[in-house]
């Protein structure tokens, strides 16, 4: 069963229309959002999503209409309402419902949220790995704001899939940043290598999870730029994303990567555990 929230209550069905013209989420993608996967009733690192949730809004000036507290209690009855065990939820707040200017409106945020079944990847995928295609990153200079303004995102998104990938690698000024909706590790003579948290990429909460699990398993690890040479030169590569978890890579553009996948594998294992 899928569930919908929209301005302080919960609606009939998701077919239900909420969302007036003059929504500034609509309007101007003047907004943000956060995506929790749930399994067995339990949301996944959640304070770690609110957290970086609340972070957004402040780098947008963006007063959120719920505490932290609260929107964990609207989550959690959404979850229960479901039925599920297995969910996604997706949740963002807009600036709100105002005549049409580009100047911030004196207007409530909105809060709406969907819950639905969790997406689940082929387990082929997660064995063999995806191929992914490099493409140049032409999204804005914020991107650890997660904005609604996903447009160059899913560009790419489409790109990749019309040239039979799972997902695109993104290349700014001859340095690889990130997946279109993901991030990005390379593992090269058992060091695992992953970009820098800057401005410039999502500070993945999944990327934080495997940071921490390396760390556990004593994997070396360097926060530092990369070419695409080097990713084409990968003993290992894999993505990682809410609902991907821990991808791995057996083909970048035209080349084949190899499909020992040991580290990937090790902490596909020990990310199990964390659920």
């Amino acid at each position: 069963m899928e569930v919908a929230y929209y301005q302080d209550r919960f609606l009939s069905s998701t077919d239900e229309l909420a969302i007036p013209i003059q929504e500034r989420g609509h309007q101007f993608g003047d907004g943000i959002y956060e995506v929790v996967r749930v399994y067995n009733q339990k949301p996944f690192m959640m304070e770690d999503h609110l957290k970086r949730f609340e972070r957004s809004a402040d780098a947008i000036m963006l007063q959120l209409p719920y505490s932290r507290e609260e929107m964990k209690a609207i989550i959690l009855d959404g979850i229960q309402r479901s039925g599920l065990d297995n969910v996604d939820v997706y949740f963002q707040v807009t600036r709100g419902i105002a005549p049409r200017i580009h100047l911030f409106p004196d207007t409530p945020a909105v809060f709406s949220m969907i819950i639905r079944p969790a997406r689940e990847l082929a387990p082929e995928k997660k064995q063999n790995g995806v191929p992914v295609l490099m493409l140049e990153d032409e999204r804005w200079a914020n991107c650890y704001i997660k904005s609604l303004n996903l447009l160059p995102n899913v560009l790419a998104k489409q790109h990749a899939f019309k040239n039979g990938c799972e997902e695109a690698i993104l290349v700014k000024d001859g340095f690889v940043t990130e997946g279109s909706s993901s991030n990005l590790f390379v593992v090269k003579d058992e060091i695992l290598y992953t970009t820098p948290a800057t401005k410039g990429i999502l500070h993945g909460i999944t990327r934080k999870a495997v940071l921490q699990l390396a760390n556990t398993l004593k994997i070396q690890v360097k926060e530092e730029h990369f070419s695409p040479s080097f990713l084409k030169a990968a003993d290992e590569a894999f993505i990682t994303s809410t609902t991907a978890e821990i991808l791995p890579i057996n083909k970048v553009d035209d080349v084949l990567l190899p499909t020992d996948h040991t580290v990937t594998k090790q902490l596909q294992q020990a990310f199990q555990s964390l659920k």
